[in-house]
């Protein structure tokens, strides 16, 4: 007789699911539970019962909504990363209003999904970042490029056309593998994704991602996305 056993070597993922509709809630931990490799430790209504939960539970991951009663899951973020530090924090929300993504990547969210979300894309998205990958919704990748222009708003008037700048001299020194492989982070896809549109193994796919980020002076898969999209590479 063989028995199915999960690896032994696969920690598994405890989270707090932080979100005011009841109903929404619990077919979300419901959701969760059918997967081995999350635990669902604890769930709060709002801002003050997620921050209790998180100092006593330590999770390893919050999904936050953003709309709960009282105080916004965007600005809930400093107290909560205050309390469990170690945690990492996905806002879940129907919110696709640029200024709360902005908000939450400055507060230290480690991703923004939408509601919309499949059930197996969301399973994926939480051991990517746990894995230290940033993720944001593929419909918000547009608003997250308006987002950082928008921070950037006041600045001096671009100066006339001269000598590549920085970027560009990186972007160039790109291979066309890595420029592939860029695009494809541009559009949201896991290193599994991009394993099996192109493919090659996903160790590889690693690898090409490091070289990626490193040639573009960037630490994180977000910004290597905006960089891209703002030079027209999509």
């Amino acid at each position: 007789m063989t028995i199915a056993m999960q690896p032994v070597d696969t920690p598994v993922i405890r989270i707090l699911v932080v979100d005011d509709h009841t109903l929404f809630r619990r077919g979300l931990m419901a959701l969760l539970a059918r997967d081995l490799q999350v635990k669902v430790v604890g769930d709060a209504a709002d801002a003050g019962q997620a921050q209790r939960k998180a100092q006593e539970l330590q999770p390893d991951l919050i999904l936050l909504d953003n709309h709960l009663p009282g105080v916004n899951g965007v600005d809930a973020l400093p107290a909560l990363r205050e309390v469990a530090p170690a945690a990492r924090i996905l806002m879940l929300t129907v919110s696709e209003d640029e200024n709360d993504l902005a908000a939450a990547l400055r507060g230290g969210a480690a991703g923004y999904l939408l509601k919309t979300i499949e059930g197996d894309d969301l399973t994926l998205a939480i051991r990517r970042a746990m894995q230290g990958d940033s993720i944001i919704a593929p419909e918000m990748m547009s608003k997250l490029v308006a987002a950082y222009r928008g921070a950037s708003a006041g600045a001096a008037a671009a100066p006339a056309p001269g000598p590549l700048s920085a970027t560009e001299i990186s972007l160039a020194s790109l291979s066309p593998r890595e420029r592939d492989i860029l695009r494809s982070i541009s559009r949201g896809a896991s290193n599994k994704e991009i394993a099996r549109e192109h493919g090659i193994a996903e160790a590889t796919v690693k690898i090409h991602v490091q070289h990626v980020l490193r040639k573009l002076d960037v630490s994180s898969r977000v910004h290597a996305a905006v960089i891209a999209t703002e030079n027209g590479l999509l």
